[in-house]
Protein backbone atom coordinates (compact mmCIF):
# COMPACT_ATOMS: atom_id res chain seq x y z
CA UNK A 1 0.00 0.00 0.00
CA UNK A 2 1.56 3.42 -1.12
CA UNK A 3 1.39 6.70 1.18
CA UNK A 4 0.59 10.28 -0.56
CA UNK A 5 1.20 12.69 1.33
CA UNK A 6 1.74 16.78 0.99
CA UNK A 7 3.67 18.67 3.66
CA UNK A 8 3.06 22.46 3.86
CA UNK A 9 4.60 24.93 6.41
CA UNK A 10 2.19 26.94 8.75
CA UNK A 11 1.42 30.18 8.70
CA UNK A 12 -1.11 32.77 9.96
CA UNK A 13 -3.19 32.89 6.98
CA UNK A 14 -4.44 29.98 4.84
CA UNK A 15 -2.33 28.53 2.43
CA UNK A 16 -2.97 26.05 -0.84
CA UNK A 17 -0.94 23.80 -2.44
CA UNK A 18 -1.22 20.75 -4.51
CA UNK A 19 0.59 17.85 -5.18
CA UNK A 20 -0.89 14.48 -7.46
CA UNK A 21 -4.62 15.66 -7.60
CA UNK A 22 -4.29 16.13 -3.67
CA UNK A 23 -4.71 19.53 -2.23
CA UNK A 24 -4.50 20.22 1.39
CA UNK A 25 -5.44 24.06 2.54
CA UNK A 26 -5.22 25.28 6.34
CA UNK A 27 -5.63 28.30 8.76
CA UNK A 28 -4.17 28.43 12.28
CA UNK A 29 -6.46 30.08 15.12
CA UNK A 30 -4.93 31.05 18.38
CA UNK A 31 -7.77 29.86 20.85
CA UNK A 32 -6.33 31.69 23.58
CA UNK A 33 -3.77 34.58 24.55
CA UNK A 34 -0.68 34.18 26.73
CA UNK A 35 1.05 36.31 28.70
CA UNK A 36 4.84 37.36 28.40
CA UNK A 37 7.24 34.66 29.94
CA UNK A 38 6.30 34.54 33.56
CA UNK A 39 9.23 34.32 36.39
CA UNK A 40 8.70 31.18 37.99
CA UNK A 41 10.25 28.85 40.76
CA UNK A 42 9.73 26.19 42.61
CA UNK A 43 10.20 25.14 46.40
CA UNK A 44 12.04 22.05 45.34
CA UNK A 45 16.10 22.37 45.29
CA UNK A 46 16.57 20.36 42.24
CA UNK A 47 13.72 20.69 39.38
CA UNK A 48 13.71 20.01 35.67
CA UNK A 49 10.89 20.36 32.82
CA UNK A 50 11.55 18.72 29.57
CA UNK A 51 9.15 18.28 26.37
CA UNK A 52 9.57 14.91 25.60
CA UNK A 53 9.00 15.24 21.88
CA UNK A 54 11.96 17.84 21.20
CA UNK A 55 13.85 17.51 24.58
CA UNK A 56 14.04 20.96 25.19
CA UNK A 57 14.27 22.48 28.33
CA UNK A 58 11.48 24.27 29.83
CA UNK A 59 12.41 25.19 33.44
CA UNK A 60 15.92 23.54 35.15
CA UNK A 61 17.27 24.60 38.74
CA UNK A 62 20.23 22.57 40.02
CA UNK A 63 19.63 19.91 36.81
CA UNK A 64 23.30 18.44 36.88
CA UNK A 65 23.84 18.26 41.24
CA UNK A 66 24.48 14.84 42.16
CA UNK A 67 21.10 13.71 44.19
CA UNK A 68 20.17 10.40 45.66
CA UNK A 69 17.48 9.05 43.34
CA UNK A 70 16.01 6.90 46.25
CA UNK A 71 12.93 4.78 44.32
CA UNK A 72 13.47 6.88 41.02
CA UNK A 73 16.72 4.90 40.31
CA UNK A 74 13.63 2.09 39.36
CA UNK A 75 13.50 3.92 35.93
CA UNK A 76 17.12 2.59 35.38
CA UNK A 77 16.16 -1.03 36.56
CA UNK A 78 13.15 -1.35 34.65
CA UNK A 79 14.64 0.16 31.50
CA UNK A 80 16.90 -2.98 31.29
CA UNK A 81 13.91 -5.22 31.80
CA UNK A 82 11.94 -3.95 29.22
CA UNK A 83 15.41 -3.85 26.95
CA UNK A 84 15.47 -7.64 27.29
CA UNK A 85 12.16 -8.19 26.59
CA UNK A 86 12.35 -6.33 23.57
CA UNK A 87 15.32 -8.01 22.56
CA UNK A 88 13.47 -11.75 22.78
CA UNK A 89 15.96 -12.39 26.12
CA UNK A 90 13.03 -12.48 28.14
CA UNK A 91 9.01 -13.29 28.62
CA UNK A 92 6.53 -12.05 30.72
CA UNK A 93 6.18 -16.14 31.22
CA UNK A 94 9.47 -16.37 33.23
CA UNK A 95 9.89 -16.77 37.18
CA UNK A 96 11.87 -15.23 39.55
CA UNK A 97 12.90 -17.14 42.32
CA UNK A 98 12.51 -14.54 45.85
CA UNK A 99 15.83 -14.86 47.57
CA UNK A 100 16.18 -14.48 51.49
CA UNK A 101 18.02 -11.47 50.49
CA UNK A 102 15.37 -10.33 48.53
CA UNK A 103 12.42 -11.19 51.15
CA UNK A 104 14.37 -9.56 53.92
CA UNK A 105 15.69 -6.50 52.49
CA UNK A 106 12.77 -5.90 50.45
CA UNK A 107 10.28 -7.59 51.45
CA UNK A 108 7.46 -7.87 54.86
CA UNK A 109 10.40 -8.01 57.07
CA UNK A 110 12.29 -4.73 55.82
CA UNK A 111 9.78 -2.51 56.27
CA UNK A 112 10.40 -0.92 52.80
CA UNK A 113 8.00 -0.52 49.74
CA UNK A 114 7.00 -4.38 49.30
CA UNK A 115 4.85 -6.21 47.11
CA UNK A 116 4.77 -9.13 49.88
CA UNK A 117 6.36 -11.97 47.41
CA UNK A 118 7.12 -15.24 49.92
CA UNK A 119 10.43 -16.19 50.71
CA UNK A 120 11.45 -19.28 48.39
CA UNK A 121 8.37 -18.33 45.81
CA UNK A 122 8.67 -17.81 42.31
CA UNK A 123 7.08 -14.90 40.91
CA UNK A 124 6.06 -14.21 37.04
CA UNK A 125 7.83 -11.47 34.94
CA UNK A 126 4.59 -9.58 34.58
CA UNK A 127 3.92 -9.38 38.36
CA UNK A 128 7.28 -8.55 38.71
CA UNK A 129 6.86 -5.57 36.88
CA UNK A 130 3.36 -4.26 38.20
CA UNK A 131 5.14 -4.95 41.21
CA UNK A 132 8.34 -2.22 41.11
CA UNK A 133 6.40 0.14 39.42
CA UNK A 134 3.15 0.01 40.34
CA UNK A 135 4.15 -0.64 44.07
CA UNK A 136 7.46 -0.01 43.94
CA UNK A 137 8.57 -2.96 45.53
CA UNK A 138 11.77 -3.60 46.20
CA UNK A 139 11.55 -7.29 47.20
CA UNK A 140 10.65 -7.62 43.19
CA UNK A 141 13.83 -5.30 42.27
CA UNK A 142 15.98 -7.51 43.90
CA UNK A 143 14.33 -10.42 42.53
CA UNK A 144 14.79 -9.20 39.15
CA UNK A 145 18.24 -7.84 39.24
CA UNK A 146 19.30 -11.34 41.08
CA UNK A 147 17.35 -13.44 38.34
CA UNK A 148 18.85 -11.44 35.24
CA UNK A 149 22.57 -10.88 36.14
CA UNK A 150 23.36 -13.18 38.97
CA UNK A 151 23.15 -10.94 41.95
CA UNK A 152 21.78 -7.34 42.87
CA UNK A 153 25.44 -6.30 42.49
CA UNK A 154 26.46 -7.25 38.95
CA UNK A 155 22.89 -5.77 37.90
CA UNK A 156 23.44 -2.16 39.65
CA UNK A 157 26.81 -2.43 37.25
CA UNK A 158 25.11 -2.95 34.29
CA UNK A 159 22.71 -0.36 34.63
CA UNK A 160 25.52 2.06 35.54
CA UNK A 161 27.46 1.01 32.57
CA UNK A 162 23.92 0.94 30.38
CA UNK A 163 23.62 4.34 31.53
CA UNK A 164 27.17 5.37 30.14
CA UNK A 165 25.72 3.83 26.59
CA UNK A 166 23.14 6.59 26.79
CA UNK A 167 25.04 9.26 27.23
CA UNK A 168 24.42 9.54 31.01
CA UNK A 169 27.96 10.88 32.93
CA UNK A 170 26.33 11.25 36.50
CA UNK A 171 24.19 8.24 36.83
CA UNK A 172 25.92 5.53 38.92
CA UNK A 173 24.04 2.45 40.64
CA UNK A 174 25.31 0.73 43.54
CA UNK A 175 21.82 -1.51 43.93
CA UNK A 176 18.34 -2.37 41.82
CA UNK A 177 15.92 -0.16 44.33
CA UNK A 178 17.29 2.63 44.84
CA UNK A 179 17.93 2.47 49.11
CA UNK A 180 20.49 4.43 50.89
CA UNK A 181 23.79 3.34 49.48
CA UNK A 182 27.21 5.12 49.20
CA UNK A 183 27.76 6.47 45.75
CA UNK A 184 24.21 6.05 44.24
CA UNK A 185 23.57 9.02 42.58
CA UNK A 186 21.54 10.64 39.69
CA UNK A 187 20.38 14.24 38.49
CA UNK A 188 17.25 14.96 38.03
CA UNK A 189 18.60 16.29 34.35
CA UNK A 190 19.79 12.44 33.57
CA UNK A 191 16.34 11.04 35.22
CA UNK A 192 14.24 13.50 32.83
CA UNK A 193 16.37 11.70 30.05
CA UNK A 194 16.13 8.02 31.27
CA UNK A 195 12.42 9.03 31.26
CA UNK A 196 11.84 10.30 27.72
CA UNK A 197 13.98 7.12 26.58
CA UNK A 198 11.70 5.36 28.26
CA UNK A 199 8.27 6.42 26.77
CA UNK A 200 9.90 6.71 23.30
CA UNK A 201 11.32 3.68 22.75
CA UNK A 202 9.09 1.34 24.79
CA UNK A 203 5.45 2.56 24.73
CA UNK A 204 4.17 -1.05 24.99
CA UNK A 205 5.25 -1.43 28.54
CA UNK A 206 5.13 2.67 29.34
CA UNK A 207 1.80 1.98 30.34
CA UNK A 208 2.15 0.38 33.30
CA UNK A 209 3.49 3.46 34.58
CA UNK A 210 -0.40 4.80 34.67
CA UNK A 211 -1.64 2.03 36.19
CA UNK A 212 -3.81 3.40 39.46
CA UNK A 213 -3.51 -0.03 41.32
CA UNK A 214 -2.26 -3.78 41.67
CA UNK A 215 -3.02 -6.49 43.84
CA UNK A 216 -0.78 -9.27 44.57
CA UNK A 217 -1.13 -12.20 47.49
CA UNK A 218 -4.73 -10.76 48.21
CA UNK A 219 -3.15 -7.61 49.35
CA UNK A 220 -4.15 -4.61 47.44
CA UNK A 221 -2.25 -1.37 46.78
CA UNK A 222 -2.31 2.01 44.99
CA UNK A 223 0.21 3.42 42.90
CA UNK A 224 2.27 6.23 45.05
CA UNK A 225 2.24 8.64 42.14
CA UNK A 226 -0.11 11.86 43.60
CA UNK A 227 -0.56 12.98 39.83
CA UNK A 228 -2.45 9.92 38.58
CA UNK A 229 -6.33 10.55 39.05
CA UNK A 230 -5.84 14.53 40.91
CA UNK A 231 -3.87 15.89 37.03
CA UNK A 232 -5.10 15.59 33.54
CA UNK A 233 -3.39 13.60 30.82
CA UNK A 234 -1.01 12.50 34.06
CA UNK A 235 -0.18 9.14 33.45
CA UNK A 236 3.47 8.10 34.97
CA UNK A 237 6.02 8.18 36.35
CA UNK A 238 7.66 7.41 39.76
CA UNK A 239 8.09 8.59 43.33
CA UNK A 240 10.83 8.45 45.51
CA UNK A 241 11.63 8.53 49.09
CA UNK A 242 14.88 8.21 51.44
CA UNK A 243 15.84 10.05 54.29
CA UNK A 244 18.58 11.53 52.37
CA UNK A 245 17.11 12.87 49.60
CA UNK A 246 13.69 13.61 50.94
CA UNK A 247 10.78 13.76 48.49
CA UNK A 248 11.43 12.81 44.71
CA UNK A 249 8.92 12.28 41.85
CA UNK A 250 9.06 12.03 38.16
CA UNK A 251 5.64 12.62 36.26
CA UNK A 252 4.74 13.23 32.98
CA UNK A 253 1.39 14.01 31.47
CA UNK A 254 0.31 14.88 28.14
CA UNK A 255 -2.37 17.05 26.45
CA UNK A 256 -3.67 17.60 23.17
CA UNK A 257 -0.09 15.66 21.33
CA UNK A 258 1.97 17.35 23.96
CA UNK A 259 3.74 15.66 26.60
CA UNK A 260 6.29 17.28 29.46
CA UNK A 261 8.39 15.27 31.70
CA UNK A 262 8.68 17.02 35.45
CA UNK A 263 11.69 15.81 37.77
CA UNK A 264 11.92 16.87 41.43
CA UNK A 265 13.83 16.16 44.59
CA UNK A 266 14.51 17.35 47.67
CA UNK A 267 11.21 17.97 48.95
CA UNK A 268 9.95 17.96 52.67
CA UNK A 269 7.07 16.09 52.62
CA UNK A 270 4.58 13.99 50.42
CA UNK A 271 2.12 16.98 50.40
CA UNK A 272 4.46 19.70 49.28
CA UNK A 273 6.13 17.31 46.20
CA UNK A 274 2.52 16.85 44.71
CA UNK A 275 1.93 20.58 45.26
CA UNK A 276 5.24 21.64 43.39
CA UNK A 277 4.87 18.58 40.89
CA UNK A 278 1.11 20.26 39.65
CA UNK A 279 2.48 23.95 40.01
CA UNK A 280 5.65 23.07 37.49
CA UNK A 281 3.31 20.87 34.74
CA UNK A 282 0.91 24.24 34.77
CA UNK A 283 4.11 26.12 34.13
CA UNK A 284 5.43 24.16 31.99
CA UNK A 285 2.07 23.70 29.63
CA UNK A 286 1.28 27.64 30.37
CA UNK A 287 4.40 28.10 27.61
CA UNK A 288 2.34 26.80 24.86
CA UNK A 289 -0.57 27.96 23.06
CA UNK A 290 -3.27 25.98 22.05
CA UNK A 291 -4.15 26.67 18.05
CA UNK A 292 -6.94 25.13 15.90
CA UNK A 293 -5.39 24.15 12.33
CA UNK A 294 -9.42 22.95 11.49
CA UNK A 295 -12.64 23.38 12.62
CA UNK A 296 -15.12 20.18 12.69
CA UNK A 297 -16.84 19.98 9.28
CA UNK A 298 -13.92 22.13 7.70
CA UNK A 299 -12.48 20.82 4.01
CA UNK A 300 -9.10 20.02 4.86
CA UNK A 301 -8.31 18.96 1.01
CA UNK A 302 -9.40 16.65 -1.75
CA UNK A 303 -7.98 13.73 -3.15
CA UNK A 304 -8.10 11.53 -6.42
CA UNK A 305 -10.16 8.83 -7.04
CA UNK A 306 -9.99 6.61 -9.50
CA UNK A 307 -13.00 4.51 -11.42
CA UNK A 308 -15.34 6.95 -9.51
CA UNK A 309 -18.53 8.92 -10.94
CA UNK A 310 -16.29 12.24 -9.61
CA UNK A 311 -12.59 12.25 -10.21
CA UNK A 312 -11.69 13.48 -6.33
CA UNK A 313 -13.51 13.19 -2.74
CA UNK A 314 -13.49 16.18 -0.61
CA UNK A 315 -11.71 15.06 2.75
CA UNK A 316 -12.98 16.98 6.07
CA UNK A 317 -12.20 17.04 9.60
CA UNK A 318 -15.28 15.71 12.01
CA UNK A 319 -14.16 17.34 14.90
CA UNK A 320 -11.88 20.18 15.73
CA UNK A 321 -7.96 19.58 14.99
CA UNK A 322 -6.11 21.22 17.37
CA UNK A 323 -2.86 20.90 18.97
CA UNK A 324 -0.73 22.90 21.48
CA UNK A 325 2.86 25.11 20.56
CA UNK A 326 5.44 27.48 21.52
CA UNK A 327 5.44 30.99 19.65
CA UNK A 328 8.75 29.26 17.65
CA UNK A 329 7.15 25.73 17.00
CA UNK A 330 4.67 27.81 15.15
CA UNK A 331 6.65 29.73 12.82
CA UNK A 332 8.87 26.08 11.89
CA UNK A 333 5.97 23.85 12.29
CA UNK A 334 4.57 21.52 9.41
CA UNK A 335 1.50 20.02 8.76
CA UNK A 336 1.43 16.80 6.02
CA UNK A 337 -2.09 15.27 4.78
CA UNK A 338 -1.60 11.51 4.52
CA UNK A 339 -3.47 8.93 3.07
CA UNK A 340 -3.59 5.26 2.03
CA UNK A 341 -3.49 4.94 -1.12
CA UNK A 342 -4.83 4.80 -4.37
CA UNK A 343 -8.09 5.70 -3.50
CA UNK A 344 -10.51 3.03 -5.91
CA UNK A 345 -14.25 3.71 -5.53
CA UNK A 346 -16.82 3.53 -4.16
CA UNK A 347 -16.05 5.34 -1.41
CA UNK A 348 -18.40 5.95 1.29
CA UNK A 349 -19.48 9.01 2.95
CA UNK A 350 -17.86 9.56 6.38
CA UNK A 351 -14.97 6.78 5.82
CA UNK A 352 -11.57 7.43 6.99
CA UNK A 353 -9.22 8.35 4.78
CA UNK A 354 -6.14 9.31 6.20
CA UNK A 355 -4.50 12.04 9.19
CA UNK A 356 -3.49 15.34 9.55
CA UNK A 357 0.00 15.07 10.73
CA UNK A 358 1.73 18.39 12.69
CA UNK A 359 5.52 17.75 13.14
CA UNK A 360 8.02 20.15 14.93
CA UNK A 361 11.54 19.82 14.32
CA UNK A 362 10.86 16.64 12.60
CA UNK A 363 8.99 14.91 15.65
CA UNK A 364 5.57 14.20 15.26
CA UNK A 365 3.03 16.45 17.74
CA UNK A 366 -0.02 15.56 16.81
CA UNK A 367 -2.17 13.32 14.37
CA UNK A 368 -5.92 12.93 13.69
CA UNK A 369 -7.89 11.31 11.51
CA UNK A 370 -9.68 13.11 8.39
CA UNK A 371 -12.83 11.66 6.73
CA UNK A 372 -14.67 11.41 3.06
CA UNK A 373 -16.85 14.23 3.50
CA UNK A 374 -19.38 12.67 0.15
CA UNK A 375 -19.68 8.86 -1.26
CA UNK A 376 -17.86 8.29 -4.97
CA UNK A 377 -20.01 5.52 -6.59
CA UNK A 378 -18.35 3.52 -9.17
CA UNK A 379 -18.88 5.08 -12.78
CA UNK A 380 -21.04 3.46 -15.16
CA UNK A 381 -18.94 5.02 -17.98
CA UNK A 382 -17.15 2.23 -19.57
CA UNK A 383 -15.14 4.84 -21.26
CA UNK A 384 -14.49 6.53 -18.30
CA UNK A 385 -13.47 3.06 -16.62
CA UNK A 386 -11.35 2.75 -19.44
CA UNK A 387 -9.15 5.98 -19.29
CA UNK A 388 -8.86 5.54 -15.53
CA UNK A 389 -7.73 2.63 -15.68
CA UNK A 390 -4.51 3.39 -18.12
CA UNK A 391 -3.85 6.87 -16.47
CA UNK A 392 -3.64 4.48 -13.17
CA UNK A 393 -1.54 1.81 -14.43
CA UNK A 394 0.74 4.34 -15.69
CA UNK A 395 0.86 7.22 -12.81
CA UNK A 396 -0.45 5.80 -9.56
CA UNK A 397 -2.37 6.97 -6.91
Amino acid sequence: MNFSAITVQLARKPVAMACFFLSLCFGLTLLETVSAAEDFDTRAPYAIIIDSRSGKVLFEKNPDEPIPPASMSKVMTMLMVFEKLKAGQLRMTDKFRISEDAWRRGGAPSGSSTMYAELGSEVALSDLIQGVVVQSANDGAIALAEGIAGSEQRYAADMTARARELGLKISTFKNATGLPADGHVSSVRELARLTRYLIEVFPEYYKYYGQPEFTWNNILQRNRNPLLGKYPGADGVKTGYIREAGYGLIGSAQRNGRRLILVISGLKSSAQRAEEAKRLLDYGFRLFRPVRLFAAGDTVGQARVWGGEVSTVRIVARQDITTLLSDDERSAAEAQLVYKGPLVAPIKAGQQIGHVKIFTEGKLVSSSPVYARDSVAVTDNIWSRALDSALFMAFGG
